[in-house]
């Protein structure tokens, strides 16, 4: 990993899913748009990441339910 960046390696295991199913978000643009390449590689920032499954859909749905 490229210090403050995700590969799409690090992204599937951060997501916890394997990387073809990362590259299926890239593809079906699930995914924010990557910060940089190296190369033809993605890299989004940690950052971007953490903001977009902050506001994906059916984050949090639990909240507020008691148990």
């Amino acid at each position: 990993m490229i210090e403050g960046y995700l590969s799409t390696a690090d992204l599937a295991e951060r997501l916890g899913v394997k990387v073809e199913t990362v590259r299926i978000y890239k593809t079906r643009g699930t995914l924010p748009d990557p910060d940089a390449y190296v190369g033809q590689s993605p890299l989004w920032r940690t950052e971007t990441i953490d903001a977009w499954q902050a506001a994906r859909p059916g984050q949090d749905w639990r909240k507020g339910q008691r148990t």
